[in-house]
C-alpha cells in the first residue's frame, strides 16, 4: 500500500506547540528552522502555537508547594491529543515527573 504524505505549506501550516517562556520559544523557533531546512520549505509552513500552562499562571507561591505533576506540560499534551497542535516542544529542564 502506497501512502501519500502532504508536506506543510503556508496555507496549511504544521503547528508547533510550546510554552511562552524565553527558553521554550527559542527551542520552538530552532525546531521550526530545522524542519524548514530539512524539508526545504518556507518558515511560514510552520507556525508556533504558544500555550499557557498552569505553571506559568501560579505566581504567588513556590512551585515546590504545589503538586508538580504536569504544571508545565499538561495543557500542551492536551492540545496535542485534541489535534490543536501537530508536535510539542518541551525543554528537558521543564519536564515534570
Amino acid at each position: 500500500m502506497h501512502m501519500t504524505v502532504e508536506l506543510p505549506s503556508p496555507d496549511a501550516a504544521f503547528r508547533i506547540g510550546t510554552r511562552g517562556s524565553p527558553l521554550a520559544l527559542a527551542q520552538a523557533h530552532e525546531t521550526r528552522e530545522r524542519l524548514a531546512r530539512a524539508f526545504d520549505l518556507p518558515f511560514e509552513a510552520f507556525t508556533i502555537v504558544v500555550i499557557k500552562v498552569t505553571g506559568d499562571q501560579i505566581l504567588d507561591k513556590p512551585l515546590r508547594e504545589i503538586d508538580g505533576k504536569g504544571l508545565f506540560t499538561r495543557e500542551i499534551e492536551e492540545a496535542l491529543l485534541a489535534d490543536d497542535i501537530d508536535i510539542a516542544v518541551h525543554s528537558t529542564k521543564e519536564r515534570d515527573g
